[in-house]
């Protein structure tokens, strides 16, 4: 990404109903961003989301989590864009991905929605674009490629998942903060290792 992150947006579903869901691993990592920086989310009416604006030594990095569910978060992440008055590409979108192993992240430049509807409804929205960078964070997949897997992003993480869930949300933070500071590209190479899937993955879920 050539130009400085200055816009990261965690996706996730609103309400008490999906907090701690894989699905919304995007809404722990931004939000552990936020703690981190001493910043703090506020309601933004016009844009449908919890927005922490935070003054960094690079300038100001605003953290966004959309409230308008994930099928719909391009709706508030034009809105965001627009507002800010930057480029898709000033931007690094937070997800979960069922196709990582559970601990495993991955950065990326841009590229498709590899199936997300959170990414899905982004590219919509922006007219088609996908020059836009991604933090993907392994969640694991139960069953084989193809199977519908509505339940199990939708779940909490099983008791013997969760440490390993902490530590990629953990790494996560850490890898936005090495892009904001010293961009994407010393990010990827830094980040971007293989990552062995963990144990207990496929423990029950609670």
């Amino acid at each position: 990404m050539p130009a400085r992150t200055k816009l990261v947006v965690g996706l996730g579903n609103p309400g008490r109903e999906y907090v701690g869901t894989r699905h919304n691993i995007g809404f722990a990592v931004v939000e552990q961003v936020a703690a981190e920086l001493k910043g703090s989310f506020k309601r933004k009416f016009r844009f449908a989301a919890e927005v922490a604006e935070i003054a960094t030594d690079g300038g100001k990095v605003v953290l966004a989590k959309p409230q308008t569910y994930m099928n719909r978060s391009g709706v508030t992440v034009a809105a965001i864009l627009q507002w800010l008055k930057i480029e898709p590409s000033e931007m690094l979108v937070v997800v979960d991905d069922a196709d990582l192993p559970l601990g495993q992240i991955r950065l990326r430049e841009s590229g498709g929605s590899g199936g997300h509807n959170g990414l899905r409804s982004i590219i919509e929205s922006l007219g088609g674009c996908e020059e836009f960078a991604r933090l993907r964070v392994g969640i694991g997949r139960r069953g084989p490629a193809g199977e519908d897997i509505t339940g199990h992003v939708l779940g909490r993480f099983a008791s013997a998942e969760r440490e390993a869930a902490e530590a990629a949300a953990a790494e996560a933070a850490a890898a936005i903060a090495c892009c904001v500071k010293e961009g994407l590209t010393k990010a990827m190479n830094r980040f971007n290792r293989k990552a062995p899937p963990k144990a207990g993955q496929e423990g029950e879920s609670v």
